[in-house]
């Protein structure tokens, strides 16, 4: 083979290199895997309540949470318990891995849920009473092309 026919050879070899890494990039860039959505998901609601935007961290509710409180209760109790009862003048919240749970229930004999995503999150306040913190498995799961939070009331 002649050194013409070689280098043909390279410069496709190099094409076709170079469009299967851009095919990986895009499929990864633009289908973000359940496990990271549901990690965005549970971080944009506690962004929300780590700047008091308690409406909005209410939106992003399961309609199950829904339910169990209405915007207008969740919106006054979230304020008043942090807030008034212990003059929390800080919160900072950190994430752990997702871990993928199937047919989840939120509650004893409620609807389950077939794949919901567990995230634990350990949230840090500092207040009137001291530092504390509390560790919540808060579960993220797709409804109708939309990513909600759930949390665990299960005895």
């Amino acid at each position: 083979m002649n050194t013409k026919g070689k280098s043909n050879q390279i410069v496709i070899l190099f094409i076709m290199v170079i469009v299967v890494a851009l095919a990986i990039f895009l499929f990864f860039t633009l289908f973000k895997s359940s496990e990271r959505n549901a990690i965005d998901t549970v971080r944009t609601f506690y962004e929300y309540e780590k700047n008091g935007s308690f409406a909005e961290s209410w939106e992003m509710f399961h309609p199950f949470m829904k339910e169990k409180f209405d915007k207008g209760h969740y919106l006054q109790d979230r304020a008043h318990v942090f807030m008034n009862h212990f003059e929390v003048t800080t919160f900072a919240y950190s994430l752990e891995d997702a871990e993928k749970v199937t047919n989840w229930e939120m509650e004893e004999n409620s609807e389950v849920i077939y794949e919901a995503y567990k995230v634990p999150v350990l949230q840090e306040y500092k207040g009137k009473y001291g530092n504390f913190t509390i560790i919540q498995d808060v579960y993220a799961t797709e409804v109708e092309g939309e990513w909600v939070i759930l949390w665990d009331y299960r005895k």
